[in-house]
């Protein structure tokens, strides 16, 4: 009976090593930036509606990128994405509240 108490504790240890190892890479790629566009997430929502409110009230592309945190190839990002959501509300008759 002691071979197998000896064996099992001895997977029990390798188990425990595995598992360590584990974690750690987890811990990597929970905290890995990923390069490229990201999901339209909170970060990104604040970003573009403070875009937008600078680009209604007659803002140049070029005086928002002066005044923002974003890039101009961002600002011209946001401006595709606010014509097209424009496009697809004149044509399902929506008005923006």
């Amino acid at each position: 009976m002691s071979i197998t108490l000896e064996v099992a504790l001895k997977r029990i240890s390798e188990l425990e090593e595995e598992n360590a190892k584990l974690k750690e890479e987890l811990e990597y790629y929970k905290s890995k930036k990923f390069a490229g566009r990201q999901k339209h997430d909170e970060h990104w929502m604040r970003s573009y509606n403070d875009f937008v409110i600078q680009y209604e009230s007659g803002m140049t592309i070029m005086e928002i990128v002066n005044q923002s945190a974003i890039s101009r190839r961002t600002a011209y990002r946001y401006k595709a994405y606010y014509e097209e959501m424009k496009k697809m509300q004149e044509e399902t008759g929506e008005i923006k509240k």
